[in-house]
């Protein structure tokens, strides 16, 4: 019996413990996973590696779900929402159940992590940046290790404004992952002071965004693309010349490190032309190898995983193997889930529940789950893995220049605590790092220096000579000549000349010489002087113009009384043209006042090849209604330079002792109007170019000045010189020059009286011969009906009358009250035969000739 007793105790045992094997065998927790392998971001050739390094070392981990199995059930989703929908339909509908899924892409994760909720799974991404799936209400089951896209933008301004940049430009895929972190980041450069000013997208071809940046000057460019994409833009820019020294790039920097290099059939540029087309750009790329040598929950340090996954990929170039940084984002993800599966298998045997348990419909291991992954915090090969509030890692951001070919490490940023970490080797092409937009260099437009010098020299001499005619005119006033020049209208003439000669100094004055808070004293003093010496030197001789038109063009019995124009009428005149023009100038200036702007000029390149523009300014004198004055005060005075023109023409060939000069008055308001007309429209269209507009004006006040000036003064000088009669001190010089003067005006005018009165008696005579050729012509036809000795007798006694007639001394005695004509027995001058047809055709005379001065009076 003992014996038998043996054997059936050892069989006992051995069932015992197979069946304690059997309990002891994992049980499988199943997880579906998407991983790109090709497509827009082919991360999953090195993230499916490293997921399953991760798997191996969990499974082997008896402290870590000892019970419990992890298998990775995975296909390809291309990077295609589409392709990911049927892929997702199979994860689903085929067994077995899966308890997490893992998707890769932002574009596939949205599409997963919206429908995961239906089926209460947990989503766990490794490769997702799309800021859209921070968004827990629409995705409340979502985490990843990958760090949100909007990580980027903290660190992008914080470049910003380290390099002193404020405008910037983007160009987009359009896609949801991009235009999403685009949003994010233009809400935080707004914030920041900083302007998006040009903002473009493609969906595939990126050749007309490109072509928009290049004509809208963009200079600091944040380009947001997958990889393949990236390769199309950098081709574009390389045709559009948008690299170089004048530009910076901002791309994403999960791309492989020699993305520009591989050959894509897509594009048309060699390999030379797209590494000179990237040289210098800037990537920020989150963290996702740890930079200390840690040990974490893998004990393994980022090296060491590095090293194991070279050995993994078969020694295949971690520069062409798509996803290689996002490697250790994947490794950290299956240590995250496994590391909150863990958490979740004592709170769920409290409640009655098991892991193994989960299907779709169960709610509170997936609430437990959750839960779990919401506290995960440990140290991974990417760093230290801890979620936000939306899912999201939390981590620090590196930033890389590409330097000569290849990516070099130029600070990190941790966002967190807003500290900037830099190594200071940024590389530029040019001596430092570009300007945002090209420089603009605002330069005032100034008056050259030697045209002013010289109009002011010529300004000064005419103010010379001014001041020698007005001293002459004011010495020699009490001269006959001078006198009859009306000399107090000269000095006005004078005085207004030199007010518009002095007004040359404020037209050259601008900034170069006074403040800009003077400049409307400057602008001020312009109008006023052009305006009150135009006044004074322009009306003094319309004055006279005006009068002697007034006086020798009306009737003779009006003439007479206008010969004896007192002085002070021509002043009230001269004041009335002053009066006007100082009541329009102030109710301007009270209205209207003046002040100084700046005219904007076309932005000129430097011939130096710099990134700067020049901004020429140009200031000017105005008002809000410019045009309208100016309107109001050039027609004004041009209707008076017209009139005078007019008056001028109208009164050349008229002489009086009273303004004895009016013609070379005339001959200066020819030249005075001509150059005004000339110069007010021509200045008007030259505004713009300083030098030609203040030449212009101030050689047409200089000549204006120098004409009126030689012509009224000089020939008064050369008179009194050459013909000695300078004023002299004795009285007697003067009473007999009085004298002579006098006795000349006298004898002028009884001249004149005779002469009309000889005019008028010649008048008589002419009608009383035609009325005796009538008589004639009557007789003549009456006897012609007789016989011819008939006629001929009556002839020889006609013809005897009319010399009778003709010779009676009567008939050409002078008026009573005129003294009888001097005569003598001098034949009669040829041009009296001449000048009347009282006389035969033999041209004598039966009467005695008179005096020939008389004659030549008679017939003037």
């Amino acid at each position: 019996m003992a014996r038998l007793r043996r054997p059936a105790a050892l069989l006992l045992s051995a069932l015992l413990c197979f069946s304690c094997a059997a309990d002891k065998k994992k049980k499988k927790l199943y997880i579906g996973a998407l991983f790109p392998m090709s497509g827009g971001w082919p991360g999953g050739q090195a993230c499916l590696p490293a997921t399953q390094m991760a798997l191996q070392l969990v499974n082997k981990r008896t402290d870590i779900l000892p019970d419990y199995e992890l298998e990775l059930i995975h296909y390809d989703s291309m990077c295609d929402p589409g392709q990911a929908t049927k892929l997702l339909y199979d994860l689903l509908y085929t067994e077995p159940i899966k308890v997490v899924l893992m998707p890769g892409c932002s574009s596939v994760s949205t599409l997963v992590a919206e429908a995961a909720r239906m089926w209460n799974l947990i989503v766990l991404s490794y490769g997702s940046s799309s800021p859209a799936l921070s968004n827990r209400q629409r995705f409340p089951t979502f985490f990843r290790t990958h760090p949100s896209a909007t990580l980027h933008n903290p660190t992008r301004v914080q470049l910003f404004q380290k390099w002193k940049w404020t405008k910037i430009a983007t160009i987009q895929q359009t896609t949801e992952v991009f235009t999403s972190t685009l949003d994010d980041l233009e809400e935080r450069t707004k914030e920041a002071g900083i302007d998006i000013s040009v903002r473009q997208s493609f969906l595939t071809d990126p050749a007309v965004a490109v072509k928009n940046l290049k004509r809208q000057d963009a200079r600091i460019i944040v380009g947001l693309f997958y990889e393949t994409e990236a390769r199309k833009v950098f081709c574009e820019v390389y045709k559009e010349k948008l690299y170089g020294k004048k530009y910076v790039w901002f791309l994403i920097g999960w791309y492989a490190d020699n993305w520009f290099k591989i050959k894509d059939p897509s594009i048309n540029c060699t390999l030379e032309q797209m590494s000179e087309a990237v040289e210098g750009h800037v990537t920020t790329e989150i963290v996702m190898l740890n930079p200390e040598t840690v040990r974490g929950a893998s004990n393994l340090t980022s090296q060491e995983f590095l090293t194991q996954l070279m050995s993994k990929l078969g020694g295949k170039n971690p520069e062409e193997t798509g996803g290689f940084q996002e490697a250790p984002l994947a490794y950290d993800a299956v240590w995250a889930l496994a590391l909150a599966l863990n958490k979740t298998v004592g709170p769920l045997k409290a409640k009655g529940h098991r892991l193994e348990d989960f299907n779709y419909n169960n709610r509170d291991i997936t609430s437990e789950i959750y839960r779990a992954m919401n506290t995960s915090s440990f140290e991974g090969v990417s760093g230290h893995v801890v979620f936000d509030a939306q899912g999201s890692r939390m981590a620090w951001t590196l930033i890389e220049q590409l330097q000569g070919g290849s990516y070099k490490k130029i600070g990190y940023y941790d966002s967190t605590k807003g500290n900037l970490s830099w190594y200071g080797n940024d590389k530029w092409i040019g001596q430092g790092p570009p300007a945002d937009q090209t420089v603009v260099i605002e330069e005032f437009r100034y008056l050259s220096q030697r045209l002013f010098v010289s109009m002011s020299v010529f300004a000064v001499v005419g103010i010379l000579l001014g001041i020698v005619c007005l001293t002459f005119n004011i010495y020699n006033s009490r001269v006959r000549y001078i006198q009859n020049s009306q000399p107090y209208l000269n000095n006005m003439t004078a005085v207004g000349c030199m007010m518009a000669l002095a007004a040359v100094f404020p037209l050259g004055i601008d900034g170069l010489h006074v403040h800009r808070r003077h400049f409307p004293v400057v602008c001020q003093f312009r109008l006023w002087l052009l305006g009150l010496g135009f006044s004074l030197a322009y009306g003094s001789m319309f004055t006279k113009i005006w009068w002697v038109h007034t006086v020798f063009t009306k009737k003779d019995e009006k003439r007479e009384k206008r010969k004896h124009l007192d002085s002070w009428k021509l002043y009230a005149t001269v004041g009335v043209l002053l009066a006007v023009d100082v009541l329009l100038l102030m109710i301007w200036q009270i209205v209207d006042p003046l002040h100084i702007t700046v005219e904007k000029f076309t932005r000129e390149a430097p011939k130096e090849d710099l990134d700067v523009l020049i901004q020429p300014l140009l200031e000017h004198c105005s008002s809000e209604k410019m045009t309208t004055w100016l309107g109001v005060v050039y027609g004004y005075k041009g209707l008076l330079l017209l009139l005078g023109i007019f008056l001028a023409y109208e009164t050349k060939s008229i002489s009086t002792e009273k303004i004895n000069d009016h013609r070379a008055v005339g001959m200066a308001i020819y030249n005075v109007a001509v150059l005004c007309l000339i110069t007010a429209p021509v200045t008007m269209i030259l505004s713009s170019q300083q030098d030609a507009s203040f030449a212009f004006a101030s050689l047409a006040i200089v000549f204006s000045v120098y004409i009126t000036l030689v012509v009224l003064f000089i020939p008064k000088m050369r008179r009194l010189i050459t013909r000695g009669e300078w004023q002299s001190d004795a009285q007697e010089t003067v009473k007999s020059g009085s004298s002579t003067n006098n006795h000349d005006e006298e004898k002028s005018r009884q001249l004149e009286r005779e002469n009309q009165e000889l005019e008028k008696i010649i008048q008589e005579k002419e009608e009383r011969v035609s009325e005796l050729r009538n008589q004639l012509s009557e007789r003549h036809a009456l006897r012609s009906r007789k016989t011819p000795s008939t006629i001929t007798q009556n002839q020889n006694h006609s013809f005897p009358l009319l010399a009778v007639t003709l010779s009676d001394p009567k008939s050409l005695a002078p008026p009573p009250g005129y003294p009888a004509p001097i005569c003598d027995t001098h034949p009669a001058p040829q041009s009296f035969s001449n000048s009347s047809s009282l006389y035969q055709a033999d041209s004598k005379i039966n009467v005695n000739n008179c005096h020939t001065s008389r004659l030549q009076m008679l017939y003037k």
